[in-house]
């Protein structure tokens, strides 16, 4: 099999310290009022986490609502995000968190339990701030940018991507893609670029149709002529749908299907394709589909020893 027919994968799992979010993006089907969701405990984390032992999950995903950050409660919520990594990584398993911007210091602290991190940047257009992120503060695209220097100047393994379809333009694409660019050039954390089609969810206040999923290959490949070749590209199956499609993007240019788990939480009413289903589709077009782990091979000396020894123990 050519390594360039090599499609891979992440057997994953999500846990959701809560729901709870100070933002409210017209899109978003995840999040709940402040106040409205319960957090979860680490002894109920622990717990679930025991019981996937044995299950072929390597990814544990940490995906939060965020708290805001001049909260008394900020902290307490950083600190659980950091505990349920480092159970995950005593269980043998390997954190991956995504839970919104976080300070320089917030970062520093949660690289000590995580093999890579993630944040999207979605557009770095700030017109969207009068439209979807009017009542998101945290979207405000200096920030997001701002984190993935710092994700940079602190070596941590990161993901990021663009959400399609918000009301952006194709310039407005083209221009978040050369700052991702831009930033690999300097720092060369970022592992993935993940393509994301708006998909309109029950629970939103957008109502819009949608991303136009017959766009999608074409964007995967304007992606893979902006983006050096050190950054693989992502798109998410469950929302693609079509497996012609589906096998359109990986002409394109698309490498990486990402995070494959029971439920996907930021998008519940699309059901991910299980790696059995996904393998049916790509096998008879000559696709390999092999997982991976949550941190790429060229990133391994970047971890310091505890998540060595993880990575080293477990999953090479």
């Amino acid at each position: 099999m050519s390594e360039d027919k090599i499609v891979t994968y992440s057997p994953a799992y999500t846990i959701v310290p809560t729901y709870e979010c100070f933002n409210r993006c017209s899109y978003c089907n995840f999040r709940v009022d402040p106040g409205k969701s319960p957090w979860l405990s680490v002894a109920a984390a622990a717990s679930k986490l025991k019981s996937l032992q044995g299950s072929g999950v390597w990814e544990i995903l940490i995906l939060s609502g965020e708290v805001h950050p001049l909260s008394k409660r900020r902290q307490a919520w950083l600190d659980l995000i950091y505990d349920i990594c480092k159970v995950a990584l005593e269980l043998g398993f390997l954190p991956h968190t995504n839970v919104g911007p976080l300070s320089f210091a917030e970062m520093s602290k949660l690289k000590q339990v995580n093999v890579s991190m993630g944040l999207m940047l979605e557009e770095l257009t700030p017109k969207l701030l009068a439209t979807v992120h009017q009542h998101a503060p945290s979207k405000v695209p200096e920030w997001r940018h701002q984190q993935l220097k710092w994700a940079g100047e602190l070596k941590i393994p990161f993901t990021t991507g663009l959400l399609l379809g918000i009301g952006e333009t194709e310039t407005d694409r083209e221009e978040t893609l050369q700052a991702i660019a831009q930033l690999q050039q300097t720092w060369g954390n970022i592992q993935e670029v993940i393509l994301q089609p708006y998909s309109p969810g029950t629970k939103e206040s957008l109502q819009n149709l949608g991303f136009n999923l017959s766009k999608l290959p074409e964007v995967v490949a304007t992606a893979r002529q902006i983006l050096p070749s050190s950054i693989k590209i992502q798109i998410p199956p469950n929302l693609v749908r079509k497996p012609s499609l589906l096998l359109e993007c990986l002409v394109a240019g698309a490498r990486d299907l990402g995070g494959i788990s029971p439920i996907d939480e930021v998008n519940p009413d699309y059901p991910h394709i299980q790696h059995k289903s996904l393998r049916e589709i790509l096998s008879p077009a000559g696709w390999e589909l092999v997982p991976r782990l949550p941190v790429y091979p060229q990133y391994y000396k970047w971890l310091d020893g505890k998540l060595q020894a993880v990575v080293s123990r477990n999953h090479r």
